[in-house]
C-alpha cells in the first residue's frame, strides 16, 4: 500500500505566519523555517515578537479565515487522494489549521497545539514530538507503507529523507540548493507524475 506524506504551508496553503506578517506590517513575522532551519528557535522568535507587540490568536486567526489554499492545490489533493492514502504532516496547529482544511476537504493533519490563555494570548507551543515528520513517516513504513513524500523547507528533509522518495515542492533556491539530491517542481501536475512514477519503480524493485 501506498501513502503520500505532504507539508502544508507553502505547498497546499499559503504561509500563515507570512500573511500575518503582511496584515500587522511586521516584517520579522515573514521568517519561516526555509529561512530558520531551528525551528524552536524561529518559533520563540514568533512568540517574543507576538508578546511585544500585544498580538494574540483571535487576530491571527482572523488573518487565516481570509486565506485559500494555493491555486490548483484542492483539485490535485483531491485526485491524489482517489489514488493514494494521503497525510498532512505539518508544523502548523491545529488552531490555525481548521479554516484551510475544510477548504481542502478535510484531508488527514497531523500537526502542533499551541498553548493559549483565557485572554487569547499564545504563552508557548507543544510539539507533537520531536522530528514529528521523519517519526510519523517511520511509523508508516512500520505499518508496511510505501512512503513518497513532498514539502519545500529544512524541516521537511528528514521526511524526504526517510521516504522511499522524497521530493521538493516550491521550494525556495537556498533549500533546493542544499539538497540537490531530491528532484525539484514547483507544479502540481508534475508532482503528480513524479509520485506515479516513484510508485511504478517501487512496485517493480
Amino acid at each position: 500500500m501506498d501513502l503520500v506524506c505532504l507539508d502544508l504551508e507553502g505547498v497546499l496553503i499559503p504561509e500563515i505566519w507570512i500573511a500575518f506578517a503582511e496584515e500587522t506590517g511586521i516584517a520579522a513575522l515573514r521568517a519561516t523555517t526555509r529561512d530558520i532551519p531551528d525551528y524552536n528557535e524561529l518559533m520563540q522568535q514568533r512568540l517574543r515578537i507576538l508578546d511585544e507587540n500585544g498580538l494574540r490568536l483571535p487576530e491571527i486567526q482572523r488573518v487565516i479565515a481570509g486565506l485559500m489554499p494555493l491555486s490548483g492545490a484542492a483539485a490535485f489533493l483531491q485526485d491524489l487522494r482517489a489514488a493514494y492514502q494521503v497525510v498532512i504532516l505539518s508544523d502548523t496547529f491545529y488552531e490555525f489549521a481548521q479554516p484551510l482544511m475544510r477548504q481542502l476537504g478535510w484531508p488527514t493533519l497531523l500537526c502542533h497545539r499551541l498553548t493559549v490563555s483565557k485572554e487569547g494570548q499564545i504563552l508557548d507551543y507543544v510539539l507533537r514530538q520531536q522530528d514529528p515528520k521523519r517519526c510519523a513517516v517511520e511509523a508508516f513504513k512500520g505499518l508496511h507503507y510505501r512512503i513518497f513524500a513532498a514539502g519545500d523547507s529544512y524541516n521537511d528533509i528528514s521526511m524526504l529523507g526517510s521516504a522511499h522518495q522524497g521530493f521538493l515542492f516550491k521550494a525556495p533556491d537556498n533549500v533546493k540548493a542544499a539538497f540537490p539530491q531530491f528532484k525539484s517542481t514547483d507544479d502540481y501536475d508534475v508532482l503528480r507524475a513524479m509520485i506515479d512514477e516513484a510508485a511504478r519503480e517501487d512496485s517493480t524493485a
